[in-house]
């Protein structure tokens, strides 16, 4: 690194702590970055930017507790010019969007890790955005689709959980009818064939996910 160069400082967000590590040891091994804090959810992810405000936060989307969209969310209200780099397993893209919403500047899978975050922290860096060509596929692929309403997430949540549509209309303290209007409505914008198959792609998108234990 040039002695005028400035150390690129980072925070870096995620539930496992063996991934950390790993992230860590290739941030160490770069002369112009800097690992500066590291935090396990999205509450220590707030405090841990208010303390050292980096450069450029790494955030995991799927964590117990607050999210990393909410987190993000969060914190881009109190430091408007806060970048951050999606880093995580999922490729949905409706958490892809969600994220990109809130305010994240580029996404890299775990998977591409050792490829493709480096250079992504520094292009991040420069003001640039980064969104690998798959994901913006993704994105462009479903970009017309019809989006799910929130009470219709809520049922589709429900019904990866298990529940008949009288349970679910009682836990939501709506009619039978109703619920089964919008199981229709979910089918029919997703593209299922069934209850099964509306669970298996909200799943495979991120509409909705299995809920994470608290630690």
């Amino acid at each position: 690194m040039d002695s005028g160069q400035k150390l690129i400082r980072i925070l870096t967000v995620d539930d496992h702590p063996l991934l950390r590590s790993g992230i860590a040891a290739l941030l160490n091994a770069e002369a112009d970055l800097k690992l500066v804090a590291e935090a396990s959810n999205g509450q220590e992810a707030i405090l841990a930017f208010r303390v050292h405000q980096p450069d450029v936060t790494l955030m995991d989307l799927q964590m117990p507790g607050m999210d990393g969209v909410e987190a993000i969310s969060v914190i881009r209200k109190e430091f408007p010019q806060a970048r951050f780099i999606v880093l995580t397993t999922y490729a949905g893209d409706v958490q892809v969007l969600g994220a990109l919403r809130a305010g994240a500047r580029a996404y890299v899978l775990k998977r591409h890790v050792h490829k493709e975050l480096l250079e992504t922290i520094r292009v991040v860096h420069a003001g640039q955005r980064r969104i690998p060509p798959d994901i913006a596929a993704l994105l462009a692929e479903h970009a017309t689709d019809d989006e799910l309403t929130e009470r219709e997430v809520e049922a589709l949540r429900l019904i990866a959980a298990g529940n008949s549509n009288r349970q679910i209309a009682d836990q939501l303290s709506v009619t039978e009818g109703t619920i089964k209007s919008r199981v229709t409505n979910i089918l029919s914008k997703l593209g299922a064939n069934d209850r099964a198959h509306a669970v298996t792609i909200g799943l495979k998108r991120g509409i909705i996910n299995l809920n994470l234990p608290q630690k």
